[in-house]
């Protein structure tokens, strides 16, 4: 097993840093920015597969599932970032962008390194959180060999739901597992074996990609913005206004009393005005069209609309 673990890219020396116990602070940052550098290169050589995983997620939001992250370490705590910013950014509910940890969530603050060993746990975990075949479920780990995030993934297959396994390492042991296979190869880390650097940055972006991805899909953006934010504080009530202002070219005052008819729910408040119908008949367009604001004021075109 060690032997194995030598062998893969992540654990291997970086040439270009050798010598880093003896440079200067400008030149250690400096090593590390040239080699950031080369992480959004190698993003972008998986995009195909990473838009994969993204339709696969936007299904399972669509038609009422999940998209799960799971992972151990630097790449359960990267799943748990994602999913958290979801519910304020894109309005889901708590239980529809979710993360499961090796160690529990006590492990997001203080590791607890061989939870990762176990498989079981894996398949345990999700089954605590009722995994069904509408889900997707997504296992990170940069080695590509993490025993929790392989049993999670065997179990998520079994099962029926979607699978993708995320990992920086060709030939992953967490890609068979998997029906999708995003091996984003970053290199040998500047400080060797430390996976939380260029790895994790790549990861960190891929999982950006795909939420976002799949949240525009599942008809929670219109153009490029948020028009399913949470709105929660004063910041965000203004951030809706501004939106609501953008989208129907109606005054300040005017979004923001549509706004307050709506229950603070932009799309709502969007579709009341572009379609001139109260809450209750905009979110009833809305049911008809799975939550696609477009789409709900596009069926009321051409009709004799309320100004």
């Amino acid at each position: 097993m060690e032997k194995q673990l030598r062998k893969l890219t992540t654990e291997q020396r970086n040439k270009k840093s050798m010598n880093m116990d003896q440079a200067d602070t400008l030149d250690i940052l400096q090593m590390m920015n040239a080699e950031d550098q080369q992480v959004a290169l190698a993003v972008e050589k998986v995009l195909p597969l990473a838009s994969k995983a993204a339709d696969c997620a936007a299904a399972s939001l669509l038609k009422g599932g999940r998209l799960i992250y799971m992972g151990a370490g630097t790449s359960g705590r990267l799943g748990i970032l994602d999913a958290v910013e979801c519910p304020p950014t894109f309005g889901t509910a708590p239980d529809q962008v979710v993360a499961v940890m090796a160690g529990g969530e006590g492990a997001f603050l203080k590791a607890a390194e061989g939870a990762e060993d176990s498989a079981a746990q894996g398949k345990k975990d999700l089954m605590a959180i009722g995994l069904s075949s509408k889900d997707t479920v997504i296992g990170i780990a940069a080695s590509g060999r993490t025993p929790y995030v392989a049993g999670g993934l065997e179990y998520a297959g079994e099962m029926g739901a979607a699978t993708v396994a995320l990992s920086s390492n060709e030939c992953a042991y967490i890609s068979t597992f998997a029906q999708h296979r995003i091996e984003v190869i970053t290199g040998p880390e500047v400080l060797t074996g430390s996976t939380r650097l260029k790895a994790a940055t790549a990861h960190k972006m891929i999982l950006n990609m795909i939420s976002t991805a799949a949240m525009v899909k599942a008809g929670k953006v219109y153009e490029n913005l948020m028009i399913d934010v949470h709105v929660s504080n004063h910041k965000l009530k203004e951030r809706a206004i501004s939106i609501i202002e953008t989208i129907t070219g109606v005054t300040n005052e005017k979004a923001e009393e549509i706004l307050e008819q709506s229950g603070l729910q932009v799309k709502k408040a969007i579709v009341m005005i572009q379609t001139g119908t109260e809450a209750a008949a905009a979110q009833k367009l809305l049911v008809e069209h799975n939550g696609n604001a477009r789409s709900a004021i596009a069926s009321q075109s051409g009709k004799n609309l309320p100004l």
